[in-house]
């Protein structure tokens, strides 16, 4: 049965704007508002937050935390002030050595920065939870791998990560991935969200974390070891409330939305949580808009316990705008309706 049906948002710099969108939330069937806050935001428009997530509240909306994009960390398309001013704290190549554009969370730098914006936010805006938008490594594409990664490079190699993984294992990190940096990556990736989470807890008891991880197979062909493909590590955290998998493509086979999304509802039940999956609402549309329907039908059907889109109106105005963004909205939204009625 679907609980909740959420969308996410980016609007921040007027509240009495974000009253309208919202109360148009609302009748296309969303609960819950995901408010994409950046660093940006974070840094300019700060005294808007609490502001905005009380107007979301008034319109009969429960309230997420999205830190969008931060360090480049999470998914999202905005600039990292984090990466602007830390040029040093970045990720490296294994094979090349490069300083990519993401931050190396496993750096006291980065995890200080971005505990204290995920504290100041608990304490401060009111919200009802957060929302951890698709932590990753960063993965240097090159051609596919046929036996299962999209390349041999990987992601990071820095000084920090060498010295921790050498403390741990007593020997030099490879250049090329073996079991050991596996798990290393694993267990730094997940040491950041679920210690801040701890924090937030402690904080407010109240506030629900959802962790939302990339949707591979995590076998054969599609394994990119992003840090989170250990679904059952990442539901057992318990500091997690939600386990979430990523949108995909509607181009994609329906086979591979039924086989993520049985495999989402059972690692969450298999550890007590409950299971969200996403639509795309933005960029990409189905060519047949009975798509949605039936997909909302498939999750449904699995035992999914709640559905989420990004992004609101489609992206509509934006680059990322489905090409019938508005239609797709009220596509969603109809769905929405449909299953919170039923």
């Amino acid at each position: 049965m679907i609980t909740q049906t959420a969308v996410s948002y980016y609007g921040m710099g007027s509240v009495e704007t974000a009253a309208r969108d919202f109360a148009e939330m609302r009748e296309h069937g969303c609960s819950t508002v995901i408010l994409a806050v950046t660093e940006f935001d974070f840094d300019f428009w700060r005294p808007n937050i609490p502001l905005i997530v009380d107007a979301a509240h008034k319109s009969g909306l429960r309230v997420l935390l999205d830190p969008w994009g931060i360090g480049k960390y999470f998914g999202g398309e905005q600039v990292s002030l984090f990466l602007q001013n830390n040029v040093e704290n970045r990720q490296v190549s294994a094979l090349t050595g490069e300083k990519l554009p993401y931050a190396c969370f496993n750096t006291n730098s980065f995890r200080d920065y971005f505990r204290r914006i995920c504290l100041t936010l608990a304490a401060e805006a009111g919200a009802d939870g957060f929302f951890w938008d698709e932590p990753h490594y960063a993965f240097p594409k090159s051609y596919a791998s046929i036996t299962g990664g999209a390349g041999e490079d990987w992601t990071c190699r820095c000084p920090v990560c060498m010295k921790k993984f050498h403390d741990y294992y007593g020997y030099e990190m490879p250049r090329v991935m073996n079991d050991d940096v596996k798990s290393f990556r694993r267990r730094e990736a997940l040491f950041i969200l679920s210690d801040t989470s701890r924090l937030i807890k402690e904080l407010n008891p109240g506030l629900e974390i959802t962790c939302c991880v990339h949707a591979t197979l995590n076998g054969y062909y599609v394994s990119e070891h992003r840090g989170y493909d250990d679904w059952d590590a990442v539901a057992a955290c318990p500091w997690f409330d939600v386990f979430s998998t990523t949108i995909i493509n509607w181009e994609l086979p329906r086979a591979f939305f039924e086989q993520i999304t049985r495999r989402t509802v059972e690692v969450a039940r298999k550890h007590h949580k409950l299971s969200e999956r996403w639509l795309m609402g933005y960029y990409r549309q189905p060519a047949d808009f009975r798509q949605v329907d039936e997909v909302v039908d498939l999750y449904r059907g699995l035992g999914v316990d709640r559905l989420a889109a990004w992004t609101y109106r489609g992206g509509f105005g934006s680059v990322l705008a489905a090409p019938d963004a508005l239609r797709l909205w009220d596509a969603i939204g109809g769905n929405y309706k449909r299953v919170l009625n039923q």
